[in-house]
C-alpha cells in the first residue's frame, strides 16, 4: 500500500515515465533478437550439417556479413535505449527523491509542537535522508527494472519453448528452485534493513544530541560514556549490516551453482540431440543464450523483491510524518487577521498536555492594547505555556483566546503570527551573518531599519566592533555569542517585525542590570502602542506592569500591579521577600533617566 503511494509521486512526471517504459520494451526487444541472429549466422552463415557420422561445414561469407552487420545494429540501438531507460529511471527516480524531501521538510515545518515535542531529531533526519534513498532505489530498481526483468522473463521462457520444448523443461526445473532461493534471501533480508533503518535513526540522534551538546559533555568529562553510547548503536547497526552481507555471501555463490548446473543440464542433453540430428548447432547455440539471458531476470527478482522490501519499510517510516496530523489545524475558508488593535483575552483557558495533567486551569486574562501584562510565578507554573497558547503553538482544551473579539482559531496561521512577536526565553539564531538573524521575519526589511531596530535592542554598537558589522557570520545557534548578546539580536529580529502584540519570555534573564535597563528604558517606548506579555523575574519589568498575574500550579492565584499585590500580602508578596527584595534595594543605586550610562554597557 504504501509502496503504490510511493508510485503517486510519478505522476506528475506521465510523459518521461511513458518514454522510460518504451524504452525498456525496445531495449528488451533487440536483446532477445541477438540469440536469434546468432542461431541464424550458425546455421545459414557457416552452415554445419550433420552427414552420416560426420559434420559438414557449408557456410555463406555474405550471410555471415548480413548477420555480423545485424548483430551491430541490434546491439547499437540496445545499447541507445538502454541508456535511454537508464538515464529517465535516474533522472525520475532523483525527482522522486527531491519531492519527497521537500515534502517531508514542508510536513515537519507545519506539525505543530505537539508533534516535535515527541519526535527525535536524529529519527526525522534518517527518514529524510536514508529512508528516501531507499524508495529513490525502488523507483529506479524496483519499479522500472521490474518492467525489464518480468518481459525478458516472460518473453525468454517462451522462446526456449518455441526452440526445444525437451530442453525448455529441462532448464525450467531449476528455475522455480533458483527464483526461490533468492526470494527467500531477500524477504529473510527485510527485517535486518528495517532494523539497519532504525538503527541508523537512532545512532544519528545519539550523534546530533553529542554534538548539540559538546559543551556539556565536555563540562561534566563525559567524552568517554557518550563514545560508548554512540559505539553501542554504531555495534547494532555493524551486527545487522554483517548478517545481511553474509545471507548474500551464502545465497550468491549457491545461485550461481544452481544455474552453472542448468547450463550443464541444458549442454548434455542439448549436446546428444545435436548429434543425434534433431537439433541444429545454431538452436543449441540459441539455447544457452537465452538461458545466460535468463540467469539475470530470475536472479533479479530476488533483488527486486529484497529493495521493495526494504523501501516498504521506508516508505512506511516517511509516511508516519507525511500522513501526520497537527493538533493544531487552520480551518479551510479561515479569513486573515487584519488591522489588529491588540485587544486580546484568554476566557476561561485551560490546557494540558495530555488528558491527564492540566498545566492550565480555568485561566482569564483581559490584556487591552497598550497595556503590559506580567506573569510570575514558580518554575512550572504555567507562565510559557500561556504565551505559547497566543500564537496557537498549542490550542486549548477548553475555552478560547481571542484578538479584537475574533477567536484565534478562526483566522489564519500565518496573519495570527504575523500580528505577534516572540522573544523566546531559549534564544536560536541561525548560521548565517548577523544581518539575516535579524532580518528573519522581515526578509525585505532595509539595511537602515535592521541598524533601527538593533539600536531600539542596544546592540548596534556591539555588532559594528565585529570585523564585519552586520556581515559578521554567526557559528551554528549562535555559538559564537553570549546569551545577552544573542537575546538582543532576538529582540531587534521580533521589533523589525512591528508586531502589535509583543511576548517577551524571560528576555532579560541573560543580560546584566545596565545592559538591562538600556533595553527596557526603549521597549518601554515601544510597549505604548503594542499589547505586550513579559514573564520576568526582573523587579523593573513587574513594576511597569498594568497587571500582574501570580500564577501557581497552572491557576492564577492573585493579579493585580505592583503595589497592590505588595499589600495583599499572598504569593506574591513571599516570591518578592525572597526574590526581588534585594533588586530593590540595587534599584536605588540603579540609573535612572537621563542619567549617563557607561559606554561599555551597550556592548557587554
Amino acid at each position: 500500500m504504501y509502496l503504490i503511494r510511493v508510485l503517486s509521486f510519478l505522476r506528475p512526471y506521465k510523459g518521461r515515465t511513458a518514454i522510460a517504459l518504451l524504452s525498456v520494451f525496445a531495449s528488451s526487444g533487440f536483446i532477445l533478437v541477438m540469440p536469434q541472429l546468432i542461431r541464424w549466422g550458425i546455421d545459414f552463415g557457416i552452415g554445419v550439417e550433420r552427414q552420416g557420422d560426420r559434420f559438414v561445414v557449408d557456410g555463406s561469407t555474405p550471410a555471415l556479413v548480413i548477420v555480423a552487420l545485424a548483430v551491430v545494429g541490434a546491439a547499437a540501438f540496445r545499447g541507445l535505449f538502454s541508456f535511454m531507460h537508464q538515464y529517465l529511471g535516474e533522472w525520475l527516480s532523483q525527482r522522486v527523491a527531491y519531492d519527497l524531501r521537500n515534502g517531508i521538510y514542508d510536513r515537519l515545518q507545519r506539525l505543530s509542537y505537539a508533534y516535535h515535542d515527541r519526535a527525535q531529531t536524529g529519527q526525522l533526519m534518517s527518514r529524510a535522508t536514508q529512508d528516501v534513498e531507499a524508495l529513490r532505489w525502488y523507483v529506479q530498481l524496483g519499479v522500472l527494472r521490474l518492467a525489464y526483468v518480468v518481459i525478458l522473463l516472460g518473453v525468454v521462457l517462451g522462446l526456449m519453448l518455441w526452440t526445444n520444448w525437451k530442453l525448455a523443461l529441462v532448464a525450467w526445473a531449476f528455475v522455480p528452485v533458483i527464483a526461490w532461493r533468492s526470494s527467500v534471501m531477500a524477504l529473510s533480508m527485510r527485517p535486518l534493513w528495517a532494523k539497519v533503518q532504525d538503527g541508523l535513526g537512532r545512532m544519528t540522534t545519539v550523534l546530533q544530541e553529542a554534538l548539540t551538546g559538546a559543551r556539556v559533555v565536555k563540562a561534566f568529562a563525559r567524552e568517554e560514556y557518550e563514545s560508548e553510547k554512540f559505539a553501542v548503536e554504531a555495534r547494532q547497526v555493524f551486527a545487522h549490516s554483517y548478517q545481511s552481507s553474509r545471507i548474500q555471501a551464502v545465497n550468491g555463490p549457491l545461485m550461481s551453482g544452481m544455474w552453472m548446473a542448468a547450463i550443464a543440464a541444458v549442454l548434455w542433453l542439448g549436446g546428444r540431440e545435436v548429434i543425434a540430428g534433431s537439433l541444429r548447432l545454431g538452436e543449441l547455440s540459441a539455447f544457452l543464450l537465452y538461458l545466460t539471458l535468463l540467469q539475470m531476470p530470475v536472479r533479479s527478482l530476488g533483488w527486486i523483491v529484497m529493495i521493495s522490501a526494504r523501501a516498504g519499510s521506508a516508505a512506511q517510516r516517511i509516511y508516519e510524518i507525511l500522513d501526520a496530523e497537527s493538533a493544531v489545524k487552520e480551518k479551510p475558508s479561515a479569513p486573515e487577521l487584519r488591522d489588529v488593535k491588540g485587544h486580546l483575552r484568554f476566557e476561561d483557558v485551560s490546557f494540558g498536555y495530555d488528558s491527564i495533567s492540566p498545566v492550565l486551569k480555568s485561566i482569564d486574562i483581559e490584556a487591552k492594547p497598550g497595556q503590559v501584562i506580567a506573569l510570575m510565578g514558580p518554575a512550572g507554573s504555567g507562565k510559557t505555556t500561556i504565551v505559547n497558547l497566543m500564537p496557537r503553538f498549542y490550542d486549548p482544551t477548553r475555552g478560547r483566546i481571542t484578538i479584537d473579539g475574533m477567536d484565534i482559531r478562526d483566522v489564519t496561521l500565518q496573519s495570527l503570527r504575523r500580528a505577534i512577536g516572540t522573544v523566546q526565553q531559549d534564544v536560536f539564531l541561525f548560521s548565517a551573518t548577523v544581518g539575516d538573524n535579524i532580518a528573519y521575519g522581515a526578509v525585505d526589511a532595509s539595511q537602515e531599519e535592521i541598524e533601527e531596530a538593533a539600536r531600539a535592542a542596544h546592540i548596534h554598537d556591539f555588532i559594528m566592533s565585529l570585523p564585519e558589522g552586520y556581515d559578521t557570520w554567526v557559528g551554528e545557534r549562535g555559538i559564537t555569542l553570549s546569551g545577552g548578546q544573542k537575546q538582543r539580536i532576538a529582540i531587534a529580529r521580533t521589533l523589525l517585525r512591528d508586531p502589535k502584540i509583543l511576548i517577551l519570555d524571560d528576555s532579560t534573564s541573560s543580560v546584566d542590570t545596565e545592559t538591562e535597563y538600556l533595553i527596557q528604558q526603549t521597549l518601554a517606548r515601544l510597549m505604548e502602542e503594542r499589547t505586550t506579555f513579559v514573564i520576568a523575574q526582573r523587579l523593573r519589568t513587574l513594576k511597569m506592569a498594568d497587571q500582574i498575574l501570580v500564577l501557581r500550579d497552572g491557576e492564577a492565584v492573585e493579579r493585580g500591579r505592583h503595589d497592590q499585590l505588595l499589600r495583599k500580602g499572598g504569593l506574591y508578596r513571599q516570591i518578592y521577600d525572597l526574590e526581588l527584595r534585594d533588586q530593590e534595594e540595587a534599584l536605588g543605586v540603579a540609573p535612572t533617566a537621563g542619567q549617563e550610562v557607561p559606554a561599555t554597557a551597550a556592548g557587554s
